[in-house]
């Protein structure tokens, strides 16, 4: 027993708690005062500690990829697209970029230290070695060495070195907006001279797939079409539709009664080239039928949200808020859809879309287009607005032969993981969440929410 006072006695147990307390109380209201502090502009001083906490935690979840075009760059099925010949290359995609070979390094053990073309060969040959020896061993391998779970591959059919456990099939469906005679439309400008007559042949597969031989005589029987290809695609593993749609027009998409498309396509389906008019009002029907369809198969819609490649692309045209009307839509509302590389440059404009329950975007492209201090600060943004709505995205594309799909992957996935890291880093410094939340939040952003959209186990 302890004495305390003249006739009193206290236990040294109940001393030893006394002492406990008179420690810990203190650190438990300043916790609580930290914690329902106002979050402040500027992060403390313990910035890149947090960071390197953060980053060491982030880098072991694994990634669902929500678009990609994985691919050996000889491979026509690629995309339902090409690139035209004299597109613009922004600087972090040149060969000069001394980041390609850093993943070189890292994916293939590459032993030089630059693409001049004698060295360029090495690894140019080590692919088309894979390439030939055929299986799917190659890219699960890619995945792996980035801790990339899974991937949805936007291509025109998916291929068989590509493992459909791992690689998810997002198909193409803007060739359906082009049924009629399109010398109209190619004759616009160099880039669409490239990209009609792809899509023409998109929609001759498709009506191949669906022993289609003609266009049907009328635009129920085309509609049939188009509704009972969805159908198919998915059966075949399709997971979700992706439209392209702004590289060849507005995504500002109308709703034209169906007794004015009926006879637009009377008068075309057997020849003739519609005016700019008529065929703009044709494929605002079209969309709408191709939108309805998703809905009804529960299939996501996903649509290039951004700058594009080629001389004449319009950011006018291209601007995600064009697909407001069509995303608050009621008839649509059960339908998801998703704005693949997050509207850039328009990203603050694009996340508010997302306040609806049924948009989400992507941050692919942005991966590659910006480094990542740049994209550090679209994702702080994005996360301090959204979190539940955002999904990481590599869009992992062949350039050429030696810089492909797999240095794309892994520029994109470690662009992103440093900028989460050090988004959150700062969001955790200025007390807006802490370190736990921090780590959620990059759960979500880098697998949760895409494994959740398309209905898969986190």
């Amino acid at each position: 027993m302890v004495k305390r006072q003249p006739g009193v006695t206290v236990s040294l147990e109940k001393v030893k708690l006394w002492i406990h307390l008179s420690a810990v109380v203190p650190l438990i209201v300043m916790g609580s005062a930290k914690a329902n502090a106002q979050a402040r502009p500027l992060p403390s001083a313990d910035l890149p500690k947090v960071y390197d906490r953060l980053l060491k935690q982030i880098d072991r979840i694994p990634i669902y990829d929500d678009h990609s075009h994985a691919t050996f760059p000889d491979d026509s099925d690629m995309d339902a697209m090409a690139s035209p010949p004299d597109e613009s290359t922004v600087m972090r995609l040149r060969d000069s970029n001394p980041e390609f070979v850093a993943a070189a390094k890292a994916l293939f053990s590459y032993p030089y230290d630059d693409f001049k073309p004698e060295h360029a060969k090495w690894l140019i040959d080590k692919k088309k070695a894979a390439e030939a020896a055929g299986g799917t061993a190659y890219w699960d391998s890619i995945l792996d060495k980035m801790n990339i779970e899974t991937c949805l591959a936007n291509r025109v059919a998916l291929a068989p070195y590509l493992n459909p456990t791992r690689f998810h099939w997002v198909f193409f469906v803007d060739s359906f907006l082009f049924p009629f005679d399109n010398h109209g439309q190619i004759a616009k400008n160099g880039d669409m001279a490239v990209y009609i007559p792809l899509q023409e042949k998109v929609l001759q597969r498709y009506m191949k797939q669906e022993s289609v031989n003609s266009l049907p005589v009328d635009l129920a029987g085309y509609e049939s079409f188009v509704r009972q290809t969805l159908v198919d695609n998915q059966k075949k593993g399709g997971v979700a539709v992706k439209f392209e749609a702004a590289y060849f027009r507005t995504l500002f998409f109308r709703d034209p009664p169906r007794e004015r498309a009926e006879a637009i396509y009377a008068q075309f389906h057997g020849g003739g080239v519609p005016s700019e008019e008529d065929y703009l009002t044709f494929q605002d029907y079209i969309f709408r039928v191709l939108i309805d369809q998703a809905g009804k198969l529960r299939l996501p819609v996903h649509f290039h949200s951004a700058v594009g490649i080629g001389d004449y692309f319009s950011l006018r045209n291209g601007n995600p808020l064009n697909l407001e009307n069509v995303l608050r839509d009621p008839r649509y509302s059960h339908v998801n859809f998703v704005l693949i590389h997050g509207g850039y440059p328009y990203t603050l404009d694009m996340i508010w879309l997302t306040a609806a329950k049924n948009v989400y975007t992507d941050s692919s492209l942005m991966g590659y287009y910006v480094y990542p201090s740049e994209l550090k600060n679209i994702l702080k943004q994005w996360i301090s607005l959204f979190p539940e709505k955002i999904m990481f995205a590599s869009d992992a594309f062949p350039f050429n032969d030696a810089v492909g799909a797999e240095e794309t992957f892994w520029l994109a996935a470690r662009s992103a993981r440093t900028a989460v890291a050090a988004a959150l880093a700062e969001l955790v410094t200025e007390d807006a969440f802490s370190e736990e939340k921090a780590l959620e939040l990059a759960r979500l952003y880098l697998h949760d929410n895409a494994a959740k959209l398309y209905g898969e186990k986190k």
